[in-house]
């Protein structure tokens, strides 16, 4: 029986960084911005630790209630397999990753350096990916209400990421971090393999 359950206590700190950021005033959002928003100009001015404190911030109450809604829903499920130490390290290593992966995107694909970025989606996309290729055949909701085999609503989710990205690198496109959550897809895939071998696949 697991005395800690961590994903609780993940959920707590987002949403205590996002009364962070609901309250005060300019100086206050002045420096939310600058130490729990990731950019590539952020690392390039040495604020390397928005890596990590931008995973656990949300600007945006819809933001922070949509992520931790699916961070719940199969957050839980990694972490019983993982253990509350591996999936720490897991999640920790998605996040910093993904953050990375919307930075140097922003930056060399859509030339936009000063792009910033907050929210757990990219290591939430991370754990639906290693929940999807766990447990494959497991029914998802795509969009909430298309019920999906969890394979073909992971794929579905990496496509709409895809083809969210090229259309930003158009010059349209929707203000959604696609970098960031197709480097956490890419670190839930990478994951999966290096787990695999200590791990038991469940297929329904």
């Amino acid at each position: 029986m697991r005395s800690v359950r961590l994903v609780p206590i993940i959920i707590v700190l987002n949403i205590l960084v996002f009364l962070m950021w609901s309250t005060g005033g300019d100086e206050r959002l002045w420096f939310m911005h600058n130490n729990f928003a990731v950019s590539w100009e952020a690392l390039q001015q040495g604020r390397w630790w928005v890596l990590v404190t931008s995973v656990f911030s949300h600007e945006m109450f819809f933001h922070l209630l949509l992520n931790m809604y699916v961070l719940n829903g199969f957050g839980d499920a990694i972490e019983s397999i993982l253990g509350a130490k591996r999936f720490f390290v897991f999640y920790m290593a998605a996040g910093i990753f993904s953050s990375f992966a919307h930075a140097a995107v922003s930056a060399f694909l859509l030339g936009k350096p000063e792009l910033p970025a907050v929210g757990a989606s990219g290591a939430i996309a991370a754990v639906l990916i290693l929940f999807c290729l766990l447990y494959p055949k497991e029914k998802l909701l795509l969009f909430g209400i298309i019920p999906l085999p969890a394979m073909w609503g992971a794929l579905a989710f990496v496509g709409l990421d895809v083809w969210g990205l090229i259309s930003q690198a158009e010059g349209g496109g929707l203000p959604i971090g696609h970098g960031a959550h197709l480097g956490g897809a890419l670190f839930g895939l990478i994951a999966y393999f290096i787990l695999r071998p200590r791990l038991v696949r469940v297929q329904r």
